[in-house]
């Protein structure tokens, strides 16, 4: 950050577990470099997501961009695959609003139900087993 504005590492911050999406985009990966920047325990994860397969989708190719931005972040990468929870809560809803002649919301129910919701669960999930192993090393 310019102007001396820059949060300083603390010993606070890395006691800190930040799980941040990496498409492999910019947004995502500014935000990654900023937390681990500042001391954070930052892991990046890639959220694979439903797609027909009549349409092409470079996924895999994103996926790569997201796991050479955390090698070069040096922070750990995981991929988190949510293809049935995106076609059931936000494929399947987009299609039956359109049949019933409304004009759907996609994007708010994949925030409600893939990021927020099968996301969500799936860290503390993750969080929980590791918290776990680490009681049981003690």
């Amino acid at each position: 950050m310019k102007n001396g504005t820059k949060k300083p590492k603390t010993k606070a911050n890395s006691a800190i577990k930040v799980f941040v999406g990496i498409s492999g985009g910019v947004d995502s990966s500014v935000s990654a470099a900023l937390l681990k920047e500042q001391g954070y325990d930052v892991t990046g994860v890639f959220i694979k997501v439903w797609h027909p397969d009549f349409l092409p989708c470079n996924w895999r190719e994103e996926r790569l961009d997201a796991m050479r931005i955390c090698a070069k972040l040096g922070i750990p990468f995981l991929t988190f695959d949510f293809e049935k929870e995106y076609k059931k809560e936000v494929v399947d809803y987009m299609i039956s609003e359109y049949k019933n002649g409304r004009t759907p919301n996609p994007d708010v129910m994949c925030n409600r139900y893939v990021k927020f919701g099968a996301f969500w669960k799936a860290l503390k999930s993750l969080v929980l087993i590791t918290s776990q192993r680490d009681i049981m090393l003690k």
